[in-house]
Order: structure tokens, then sequence, then C-alpha cells
């Protein structure tokens, strides 16, 4: 049977700031030309005890916490996926799949002695329960157990969408972490370069909930670090960090770059007060996002040749944060994420539901130059259809 052409894509990041949703129309395989429209894209925020379960499962979970978040997901991302079917006037039954990344609640990468290991919850059976349709997930684990980081995925997506002629192009995403897609010009022979160039906005958006006792989950309009005052001996500790010395293919996450840092850095402000001091250490991390992206720059991307950089992800909508980029990447044209032709916070929800498209073609989805994996690799688990769906009752 020949799978359909409509897709849903369902995406939630390190950022923890809600289930971005896309619904897709995707026409043709991999032996020829494929024409694809984006039909509807949807963002569910989380409230904050969504946000807070989550953040607790992570940060302190017990095995009843991440079963209980599991289940709880599978039902955050079935709403998610109706809501966007609906804003297209189709129904969740007529998909031919949905791809959902699910949560990352822990990622290890391998190392020289050590496999790599990552979990996402979210679970499958609920969501193709709730929908009525077939469920792709778990993508990164088969890249992984090639050997690979099993991050990033998106830039497969990059490639196939976003290279151009005669530019080298650069996608940096500002998620909860920053990572980069380095494209070659279309025909190339060059590999695709990507990798995680540490934080992006996780401890930026750490620090003003805490400033705020919870009141601000995010630095609306990078306030709070224009208002600071940069503290130039805190933040050369924070780069003096092995991960950054690290060579791609790298990927890293909360693990390494969120509370328990968060914690160090934050000794001795309490919420509701010192506001000058709070806004010093949102300067501080602003200026370590965009300083740790730069150096990454200037050791693995500049070298190989670089014409624009587009800025994508929830910190690009940050001004403090797109202007300190700006200044550390002086000598490269830097512009909003829009201009790629599609809505830059649809990219990563985008990437699942052509990853999922991947799977029942039995397309690769990986870039083993990305992500350190032996090969490439057919990504995803099938969860199929509700029985509802399929017309078969017990």
């Amino acid at each position: 049977m020949t799978p359909g052409n409509l897709f849903v894509g369902l995406m939630s990041g390190t950022s923890i700031d809600g289930i971005d949703a896309v619904l897709v129309r995707i026409d043709g395989d991999s032996r020829g030309a494929f024409h694809w429209k984006l039909l509807a894209f949807h963002t569910t925020p989380y409230d904050e005890g969504s946000r807070k379960m989550i953040l607790d499962a992570i940060e302190n979970g017990t095995p009843e916490m991440l079963c209980r978040l599991d289940a709880s997901l599978g039902e955050w991302f079935a709403a998610a996926a109706r809501e966007v079917c609906e804003a297209g006037g189709v129904e969740t039954g007529d998909l031919a799949a949905i791809g959902s990344h699910g949560q990352t609640v822990w990622h290890i990468p391998p190392t020289d002695t050590e496999p790599g290991a990552t979990l996402q919850l979210g679970d499958a059976a609920t969501l193709a329960e709730r929908t009525g349709a077939a469920v792709i997930s778990d993508f990164r684990s088969r890249d992984v157990a090639a050997g690979g980081h099993g991050a990033p995925l998106v830039p497969w997506l990059d490639q196939l969408l976003f290279s151009a002629v005669d530019l080298r192009r650069a996608i940096q995403n500002l998620g909860g972490m920053a990572n980069v897609t380095w494209l070659p010009p279309t025909g190339s022979q060059e590999p695709v370069i990507a990798f995680d160039t540490g934080p992006g906005v996780a401890l930026i958006d750490g620090a003003v909930q805490r400033a705020t006792d919870g009141a601000s989950p995010y630095d609306q309009d990078g306030g709070m670090a224009l208002r600071g005052q940069v503290d130039e001996a805190l933040l050369a500790g924070l780069l003096d960090d092995d991960y950054f010395r690290a060579p791609p293919p790298k990927s890293t996450g909360r693990e390494h770059f969120g509370r328990v840092l968060l914690d160090r850095v934050a000794t001795g402000l309490e919420p509701g007060e010192d506001e000058a001091a709070w806004c010093d250490l949102v300067a501080t991390l602003t200026a370590f996002t965009a300083h740790s992206i730069a150096a990454a720059y200037r050791t693995w991307v500049l070298p190989r040749g670089l014409d624009e950089v587009f800025l994508v992800g929830g910190g690009a909508n940050n001004p403090a944060l797109v202007r300190a980029i700006e200044q550390e990447l002086d000598t490269v044209p830097v512009k909003g994420g829009v201009e790629l032709g599609v809505d830059p916070d649809a990219r990563e929800a985008l990437a699942f539901a052509f990853l999922a498209w991947a799977h029942l073609h039995g397309i690769a989805g990986n870039i083993p130059s990305v992500t350190g994996a032996e090969d490439l690799r057919v990504l995803g688990s099938m969860t199929p259809a509700g029985a509802m769906a399929s017309g078969l009752k017990t």
C-alpha cells in the first residue's frame, strides 16, 4: 500500500515552552522530484503545571514521575495533533503518519569508551489511540545504536530544503540548547556539518524565572539583559568548559547546561530581590550563549567558508541575544530565519513530519558526518494506527 501524503510533525524542545505542530502535504518519493506544502502550523504553550511536571521529571525524576509524564505527554501531543489538523481542515485519521520527536528527558553522548544513550518520552501508543493515525517516534535511538549522538537530526531537513546554489549557509537554532547546521552549496561533495554549540536560552530563561519567582518565563524583548552589565570574570569561567574544546560531532543538553550550572552561578541571589544583580546575571548568560556560538564558528564553521547565517528558534525573538550574536559574527551577514521561506518556528516540527515520511519510504534520515553514526539509517519506530481508525473492533 502506498503511503498517503498528509503528515503531522510534533516537537517539544529543550526550552520546554510548548508543543509545535505542523500539518504538511508531501508528494513524491526518493526516486524523483517531490513537492511539499505547509498546510498549518500551531503552537500549544505549556501551562505552568505541565511545564513544572516536565522539569521536575528531568531534574528529580523517579520511575513513577517518568511513567506519568510519558502518558501525559502522549495525551498532550495528541491534542496538539488534533488542533493542527483542525486548523488545516483534515481529520487525523486521514494522516499517513504523525512524526513525534517526544520530549527529551535525558541525553548521554557517546564517548571513546562508552556508547551513548538517549530518552524521549511521549507515549506513541496513546498518541495513536487518540488520533487514529500511525505514529513514527523514537527517532534518535537508531542513530545512537549505530554509534552516533542521535543529534542533531534537523540538519537532514536543512540539507533537503535550504541548501543554496553557490552559497555556504549556516542555520543557527536558538532553542533551549543552541545548534548550528553548516550547508555546503547544492551539489557539493563537501559533507554537511552540524552540532550543538552549547547553551541557547535554557540558562537565560531559567535565570529570568528565578528572578521573577516564576512570573516571567523568559527575557521579554531582552529587557533584563539590556539593563544588566556583563560580569567578564564569570563569563570567562563559563567559557572555560571542556565541551567547547571538543570537536564535532557533539551534542549536549540540560544535563550539562541546566539547573546544576544555574544553581552555581545564581548562588546568593533570591527571587524578587536585587533586580540589578539578576539583570547582570541574565546579561552574562546572554553573552555566554553568543560567545560560545561565535567561538564554535571561528573554530569549525568559518574555516569552511560562510556567506550567511540564519537565526531560528525562540531565542531569535530576543533582541539582546540577536544583537550579541551579530556583534560576535560581524564579518558575516546575520539574517532572520523567515528569509528561508519557512516560518522559522515551524522548522523543527517540520523536520519530524519529513522524517516520518522518510521512514515510510525507507529513506535514511541521519547524516553520519553530523551525528558520527557508522552509516546511514532509517530512523524511528512505527506504532500502527488505532483500531477504530482501521475499522477493526474487538
